[in-house]
């Protein structure tokens, strides 16, 4: 897995001019809670599905030129369960624009079938990945801010297949006919603007 992690003004340019390229983007959130009022934002997570970039924003470092990627309507940025990563970023004034929801999607896709829509289940489904959640515990208010590498991997661990996640369930929509009730749960969620983002 190629990993930068972007600390410098020089590191987040290159990160940008590499993702900047792509036409879907894997974006994740590390966070010290469940709300965004409350909670503070630990890092901002980047795949294209080759090239992984976390930002620690517990370092003391802004996302810089990444930003522009977050608001570029042009690329699309997936998300699990994008509701609640776009509370903290938009809470720390982070702009997001054309959104896709992995979440959303499998439970459109699974509709009726009873099984979970959590990224770890869903790809296991797909994919036979194996996510390992327990250094999630590590993300308190009490933590100290410094990216081991450990937690380099686990924060980049989910990010890295959204793309390939996304892939495959735009598939599955398309065949399944369900483009329509995805675009629609989607808009019920997230508009900017008056305007659904991330419909196919």
């Amino acid at each position: 897995m190629d990993i930068l992690v972007a600390r410098t003004i020089d590191e987040l340019q290159l990160a940008f001019e590499r993702l900047s390229h792509a036409a879907h983007i894997g974006c994740d959130t590390e966070t010290s809670g469940l709300s965004a009022q409350y909670g503070k934002l630990f890092s901002v997570q980047f795949s294209d599905g080759e090239f992984n970039v976390l930002v620690p924003v517990s370092e003391g470092v802004s996302l810089g030129p990444l930003a522009g990627i977050l608001a570029d309507a042009a690329i699309v940025k997936i998300f699990h369960n994008a509701k609640f990563d776009l509370d903290f970023l938009n809470h720390n004034g982070i702009a997001v624009q054309n959104v896709f929801d992995t979440m959303i999607a499998e439970k459109v896709l699974t509709r009726g079938a009873k099984q979970s829509a959590s990224l770890a289940e869903t790809l296991y489904r797909y994919f036979a990945v194996d996510l390992d959640k327990s250094p999630r515990s590590k993300f308190t208010r009490k933590w100290n801010g410094i990216w081991t590498d450990e937690l380099v991997d686990y924060a980049l661990s989910d990010v890295v297949h959204l793309p390939r996640l996304m892939s495959e369930q735009t598939a599955w929509l398309e065949k399944l006919d369900l483009v329509n009730d995805f675009n629609n749960q989607l808009k019920k969620i997230f508009t900017n603007d008056g305007k659904p983002d991330g419909l196919l």
